[in-house]
C-alpha cells in the first residue's frame, strides 16, 4: 500500500479502515513534565516531538503547511481577568469566564486560563445562580456574527484548507461543560432541579450558537475531526445520570452531529471526558458520536472490555495507563501488548497515554514507551 497522507490515515484510522499504519500519537508534555524532561536528558534548544522522532529514527510524514481556521467559540468580550487578593499562598482571581477562582501562588495566576500544567483550582462562586445573571451577565457575549470571532481573510484561509492533507480539527465546549462553566457544577445540578426550565433555555442557547459558528465553516471548509469538551463523569459515575443527559445535553449533541454529518459524513465527531465512562457510552452512540477519549485507566475504563461490548461502534483514542508508563520496563510493555496489540486488530483506535503526560513519566521511559509503540503502530 502506497503511504497515506496524514489526513488520510488519520480518517482511516478511527472509520475502520486500512490505514497504512496507524498515527503515531504518545501524548505530550505539560509544563511540569517538560520541565523534568530537561533535567533527564532532552535539551534545552529542542522541541520534544522532533528530537524524539530524530532519536527513533521515525521520519514523520510531511504535510503542507498549516493553515488555522481562527474561529473562536468563547465570550466576546471576555470578563476583566483581575487579582482580587493574594493571601496564605494563594490567589484569589475573577477569571475572564467570570468566575471568581483561588489558586496556588506557585503559579502564575495566568495558568487558569489554559491546561499547561497540573494544577489545583478552588472555585468560590460563578457568574450564572439566577436568571437574571444569565440574561445580564452573560448571555449577550455570544453573538455568533461578532466580528471578532472569524478573523478577516476567513474566507481566503477556508480556500487553502480545500486542498489540505492534515488533519483540520475543531474542538469547542459540549452543553455540560459550558453550563458548568457559567453555573458551576453544584450550582448547574441544582438548578437542574430546581430551574430545569433556564437549564434547557441555556442549553438549547449554546446548541443554537454553536450551530451558527459552525454554518460557515461547513458550507466552506468542513473539518476532519470535531471534538467535544465534556468532563462529567467521576472516577466511578456518570455526573449526571442518563436521564438528566437525555434530557438537558443530548439534544445539543445531536443538532450538532447532524449539521456535521449533513456537511461532511466523513468528519470524526469525538467527545472528551475525564473519568469513568461507562455509563456514558451507551448515550454517545446513541447521540451519534464516533469516537471518545481519553479514556483514563486509573478511572476504570477498560478498552478491551468495551471494545467486546460495542464492536467497531465506537473508536477510540487513548487508553494507556499513564501509571504503567512512569514504571516503565516490563510493566510498561505489559500495558501496551495488554490494550494496543488487541484494538489495533479491529481498528477504530489511536493509542496514546490515558491523559496529559504527568512528570513522573521519565524522559527515558517516555522514549522507549514511544519506541515499543511506533513498533506496534508500523512506525518501525
Amino acid at each position: 500500500m502506497p503511504d497515506l497522507t496524514v489526513r488520510e490515515r488519520y480518517l482511516e484510522t478511527l472509520f475502520f479502515g486500512h490505514p497504512d499504519k496507524v498515527p503515531l500519537s504518545p501524548g505530550g508534555p505539560r509544563e511540569s513534565t517538560l520541565a523534568a524532561w530537561r533535567q533527564q536528558g532532552l535539551p534545552e534548544d529542542v522541541q520534544w516531538y522532533s528530537h524524539l522522532m530524530d532519536l527513533l529514527g521515525i521520519v514523520p510524514t510531511p504535510t503542507k503547511p498549516h493553515v488555522n481556521l481562527g474561529v473562536s467559540f468563547i465570550m466576546i468580550p471576555t470578563f476583566e481577568e483581575k487579582v482580587l487578593e493574594h493571601r496564605d499562598g494563594h490567589y484569589v482571581v475573577q477569571d475572564w469566564m467570570g468566575a471568581i477562582t483561588e489558586i496556588s501562588d506557585v503559579y502564575d495566576y495566568t495558568y487558569i486560563r489554559s491546561a499547561r500544567d497540573f494544577v489545583t483550582r478552588k472555585w468560590h462562586s460563578f457568574p450564572v445562580q439566577s436568571r437574571a445573571d444569565w440574561e445580564e451577565k452573560i448571555k449577550w457575549r455570544y453573538n455568533p456574527r461578532d466580528p471578532q470571532r472569524f478573523p478577516e481573510d476567513f474566507e481566503v484561509r477556508c480556500v487553502e484548507l480545500r486542498e489540505r492533507d492534515y488533519v483540520l480539527s475543531v474542538t469547542f465546549s459540549g452543553p455540560f461543560w459550558q453550563l458548568r462553566e457559567w453555573c458551576g457544577f453544584e450550582g448547574l445540578c441544582m438548578l437542574m432541579i430546581e430551574q430545569p426550565d433556564l437549564v434547557e433555555e441555556m442549553a438549547q442557547f449554546w446548541t443554537d450558537f454553536v450551530l451558527a459558528t459552525l454554518e460557515p465553516i461547513l458550507r466552506l471548509a468542513p473539518p476532519d475531526h470535531f471534538c467535544f469538551n465534556e468532563d462529567m463523569a467521576y472516577k466511578m459515575h456518570s455526573m449526571i445520570s442518563p436521564r438528566m443527559v437525555r434530557r438537558f445535553i443530548m439534544p445539543g449533541w445531536m443538532a450538532w452531529i447532524q449539521a456535521i454529518k449533513a456537511a461532511s459524513p466523513r468528519t470524526v465527531v469525538e467527545v472528551d471526558s475525564d473519568g469513568y465512562v461507562g455509563e456514558l457510552l451507551p448515550l454517545w452512540l446513541e447521540a451519534g458520536f464516533d469516537a471518545c477519549s481519553p479514556m483514563e485507566v486509573a478511572a476504570g475504563n477498560d478498552l478491551v472490555a468495551y471494545r467486546e461490548q460495542y464492536g467497531q461502534k465506537m473508536a477510540y483514542r487513548g487508553g494507556i495507563d499513564k501509571r504503567a508508563l512512569a514504571k516503565g520496563g516490563d510493566v510498561m510493555r505489559a500495558e501496551l501488548l495488554r490494550v494496543v496489540t488487541p484494538l489495533l486488530k479491529t481498528g477504530g483506535y489511536i493509542p496514546s497515554c490515558d491523559h496529559g503526560v504527568p512528570p513522573d513519566i521519565s524522559w527515558p521511559n517516555f522514549i522507549e514507551y514511544t519506541r515499543l509503540l511506533a513498533q506496534l503502530t508500523g512506525w518501525l
